[in-house]
């Protein structure tokens, strides 16, 4: 195994610069309770000089808010569609007929399309083992059959779990034994397509998954106090590490040439304590200046090939991989700034948020003073809330972590009111919630107000009153109830 330190796990969901006038790429993922309109995303990637996308499901009102639009489109097919795919020819045709061929004449540049989502994890148990490669040879096929084969390749993400190193070294590289024969399978099918291997690599995760894992290692500035040294190289971040251990794998098995992209890559902003502003802009600034230069990394000089991961919060997002997983973005879930990038494509030279964005009433849903903490209803109603909404803030060392028990039980409170569209029956809990135009915001820590999302609302409003609802518990709220 590569160790820890290499040994990345994906969480979900980053850039491309192909090359140095391609400008940046991201991921744009769709699952939140309030979308913004595609067409004031669309605005907002171009505001950014954004000229690639990656989509993970081709959805019909992002896919024509792109038509035109002069972006690049990495169009994805989820992992539960590659046994209907690659057991049938005919599957996969016409997927490629509705997904691929029907967009790109109604004007979406389409160039790749993503054949599931890592799915040789090692978390999924083998799951997709049987699948993935007839898949991905159907799709091509299909693809030929519909001449357009020229413009659009398949491409598969995939998590750097796939790749090893005994010894912790990049040149010690390989693909992991289990599935030695299958990627090899896979790339030399993506060589003889003129495909590129595209693969994820999350420094966060190393950081998050190992206490004893040396931050600096995790950033493009830090001057780890020992770098791992492999001969002539030294290397002082583990994604140069990490993308090298790659390159070396790729050319033990003959394919040292194959193309690579980066189909994600990023650092969430909050849910963890080391998720959070100042290393998010860190690590991202760091990454944006070294695609800009051109340099690569020591085995594989040159432009790096690379998607954002990712583009804007999603707060329906699974937390099973961590409380993380929802603040990935570099936009808020309303596509406003998080923090300042420097962004040569950028009209501005730094990030553009969303325009035009139509929000609810500057109204909250907080905790009744008049109710004590100690209230039987308490306990329940913070964690109906929390597992309807989102309270992925609330935590240590969170952005919410500063907040008192009574701050966490309003915070909850306002996160399932927000959702609901403000609806006056979504600030009950069985009499404990109550409504302010005082907003309740610290300076860390923020009570959304919900923007507007058309036919995304209300419909979310189940049981708000409680009785007989099964509660769920996330996996925070022991943290939060202690301090009840």
């Amino acid at each position: 195994m590569m160790g820890r330190w290499y040994g990345l796990v994906k969480v979900v969901s980053w850039l491309c610069l192909v090359g140095v006038v391609s400008g940046i790429g991201v991921n744009w993922g769709t699952q939140a309770s309030h979308p913004l309109p595609p067409g004031t995303v669309v605005r907002m990637l171009r505001d950014n000089g954004i000229q690639q996308v990656k989509l993970f499901d081709p959805e019909d009102s992002v896919m024509g808010a792109l038509s035109k639009s002069g972006i690049q489109v990495m169009v994805g097919i989820p992992n539960e569609m590659l046994a209907g795919l690659a057991s049938s020819m005919k599957a996969a045709e016409d997927w490629v007929s509705k997904n691929v061929s029907s967009y790109i004449k109604d004007g979406v540049d389409i160039r790749y399309v993503a054949v599931g989502n890592e799915p040789f994890l090692e978390t999924y148990n083998g799951s997709f083992l049987q699948t993935t490669f007839p898949a991905l040879q159907n799709i091509q096929g299909a693809l030929i059959k519909a001449g357009v084969s020229s413009q659009v390749k398949v491409t598969i993400p995939l998590n750097a779990d796939v790749y090893e190193s005994s010894s912790g070294k990049p040149s010690d590289g390989d693909f992991r034994m289990n599935i030695h024969d299958l990627m090899v399978s896979i790339i030399k099918f993506l060589s003889d397509n003129g495909a590129p291997f595209t693969v994820n690599i999350y420094p966060f995760i190393s950081l998050y998954n190992d206490p004893n894992f040396p931050v600096d290692y995790a950033f493009f500035d830090g001057q780890p106090a020992s770098p791992v040294v492999d001969g002539s190289i030294t290397y002082t971040n583990v994604f140069d590490a990490n993308h090298d251990t790659l390159v070396w794998a790729l050319q033990k098995n003959g394919y040292g040439n194959l193309s690579i992209i980066v189909g994600e890559i990023g650092w969430p902003t909050d849910g963890d304590m080391n998720a959070n502003i100042q290393y998010a802009q860190r690590f991202n600034q760091g990454f944006l200046k070294r695609v800009a230069s051109g340099q690569g990394t020591p085995m594989r000089p040159g432009p790096i090939d690379a998607y954002l991961f990712s583009l804007i919060d999603e707060d329906q997002k699974s937390i099973q991989p961590g409380n993380f997983e929802r603040h990935w973005g570099i936009f808020y879930y309303d596509g406003q700034t998080k923090y300042q990038l420097s962004i040569s494509t950028s009209k501005s030279g730094t990030l553009v948020g969303a325009k035009n964005v139509k929000y609810l009433d500057k109204k909250w849903c907080v905790f009744k003073p008049s109710v004590n903490l100690d209230d039987s209803r308490v306990p329940p109603a913070v964690s109906y809330a929390c597992a309807k909404a989102d309270c992925t803030s609330l935590g240590y060392k969170t952005s919410c972590g500063d907040l008192d028990a009574r701050g966490n039980v309003s915070y909850a409170f306002n996160s399932y009111y927000q959702v609901n569209d403000q609806d006056n029956r979504a600030c009950d809990f069985q009499g404990i919630g109550t409504t302010t135009d005082r907003d309740p915001s610290t300076s860390t820590c923020r009570f959304e107000i919900m923007i507007e999302a058309g036919s995304a609302t209300s419909r979310r409003l189940a049981a708000v009153g409680l009785p007989g609802v099964r509660l769920v518990f996330h996996a925070f709220l022991p943290i939060l109830l202690t301090l009840l």
